[in-house]
């Protein structure tokens, strides 16, 4: 097992150890740490991690492939996340999925050739009120329009 994390990490770790009663409480934030290093979270961080807390890598799988904001694949550059609950489809993010698809030449679960975009479709991004919700990396596109998200991915091109 080659992965490890950062030294910049390691420090957090450590500093995190001491804020904690029980090394499992480290799981979420130490996901996340492992993403913000690498962009995504690969077997070997995952295993890592595992011998890190004490826990069997199963475990520690079980809980990133939980949260559709950990990345167990490269991810775009830019990583838009397109709502598919049904507030959201009632306010049209199934014809935004499709433009963006459009757009990029890609389907949702794809990234473009150049590493720059990956459309996701997730289960909720908890902005029902300012439906159809899209979210490019941790940017929340509200009230979204075709012509808002052709903006902005003109501006990241």
């Amino acid at each position: 097992m080659s992965w490890q994390f950062s030294e910049k990490n390691e420090k957090k770790f450590q500093e995190l150890l001491k804020r904690y009663p029980k090394k499992d409480s480290l799981t979420l934030p130490c996901l996340w740490m492992i993403q913000y290093q690498d962009g995504w979270i690969c077997e070997d961080a995952m295993k890592y991690l595992a011998k890190k807390l004490d826990m069997s890598p199963m475990d520690i799988y079980s809980i990133a492939s939980f949260y559709s904001m950990f990345h167990l694949k490269p991810v775009g550059k830019y990583n838009i996340q397109v709502c598919k609950t049904l507030s959201c489809q009632l306010r049209g993010s199934q014809s935004i999925k499709k433009h963006i698809e459009n757009r990029l030449g890609i389907k949702a679960g794809e990234t473009t050739e150049d590493m720059k975009f990956t459309i996701t479709e997730v289960e909720c991004l908890g902005s029902c009120g300012t439906a159809p919700c899209v979210c490019i990396n941790d940017d929340y596109i509200q009230n979204s329009t075709p012509e808002m998200i052709d903006e902005i991915i003109g501006k990241l091109k």
